[in-house]
């Protein structure tokens, strides 16, 4: 008797969430994003949401900036929220993958706290000087050497920004001094100034001031040259290969979200992603569409993670926490 009254509470007790899934959303949906306004990642945010506005009549996708502790506030913010589809992580490797290599108390788990909806994009990175600085890969490592000291921006301590610039001085045995900022734009302003002698940015927050000469790219991680900017050379062109570490952006609601929230917006998203004006959007600010499903999303962040400990075990970086 009691394992038929069992049975038959069962699909009462399911039927609140099932309902409240059907009825999502009504009202905005916050997509969290771990810094600033600005940098490669907030442009993506602005572009997603605007699309799955347009995608879900009667919606509203809102951002919502939350820098601070190396990208950790705005992603814990997430990690801690309702799962009832109404707060979304757009992240990348250093908040999905990096952050849990490198904080040696990271205060959420990347993996077991949110459950992964879509990969979105990627993106590569490029090494920039201001416009009279070094006007070369080997000319910028020569003044870092033989009694020289040269200065780099980041877009914050242990960003795939600082790891591969710091992985570049190791490597040519330069003296260079890491400047961390709380996101890209400001480095990139202060690279056009003149105030550091390089950054590796992510192509998307420069590409503009590359084609107009207000910085100089030495070298990007992409396969081969880019036609928008022929005469910049690739890294592998340059015998730096282990430089070209692309980032790449997803998708995530917080652990437990109901599976049908989850997938309405992973099938939205893949949609979006789709559509050639899209790609071509994406393209032109630098990107490169690289859509993937829930579940090989989540097989490829793991195999992030493993990337990431092997990084960082070669640069020795590591925040404090």
């Amino acid at each position: 008797m009691i394992r038929r009254r069992a049975m038959l509470a069962a699909p009462l007790i399911a039927l609140p969430a099932t309902a409240r899934a059907q009825a999502w959303p009504s009202r905005p949906v916050r997509i969290v994003l771990a810094y600033p306004p600005g940098g490669s990642t907030d442009v993506l945010a602005r572009t997603l949401a605007a699309a799955l506005q347009d995608a879900m009549p009667g919606s509203a996708f809102v951002v919502d900036n939350r820098p601070g502790g190396a990208a950790v506030v705005g992603t814990q913010a997430v990690a801690t929220a309702a799962p009832d589809g109404y707060t979304l992580s757009l992240g990348n490797n250093q908040t999905h993958a990096a952050n849990a290599a490198m904080l040696p108390s990271l205060p959420y788990d990347p993996i077991a706290d949110f459950a992964p909806i879509a990969r979105l994009a990627a993106v590569h990175h490029a090494i920039v000087v201001p416009a009279n600085g070094a006007r070369t890969l080997a000319e910028l490592a020569a003044k870092g050497k033989n009694g020289g000291r040269v200065t780099y921006a980041s877009s914050g301590t242990g960003s795939a920004s600082h790891v591969i610039a710091e992985t570049f001085a190791r490597r040519e045995g330069m003296n260079a001094t890491h400047i961390p900022y709380r996101g890209g734009a400001q480095a990139t302003t202060d690279t056009v100034a003149g105030t550091v002698d390089f950054f590796v940015s992510t192509w998307p927050q420069v590409v503009a001031l590359v084609k107009d000469g207000r910085l100089r790219s030495l070298g990007i991680g992409a396969p081969a040259r880019l036609a928008e900017t022929p005469d910049v050379p690739t890294f592998a062109e340059l015998n730096t290969p282990d430089l070209a570490v692309d980032a790449w952006f997803g998708l995530w609601a917080p652990a437990r979200t109901p599976p049908e929230i989850i997938r309405r917006l992973s099938d939205a998203s893949l949609a979006i992603l789709a559509q050639p004006a899209m790609v071509e959007r994406l393209n032109g600010q630098g990107f490169v569409a690289a859509p993937m499903p829930a579940e090989p999303f989540a097989a490829f962040q793991r195999e992030e993670l493993a990337r990431w400990r092997r990084l960082v075990e070669l640069t020795g970086i590591r925040l404090e926490g």
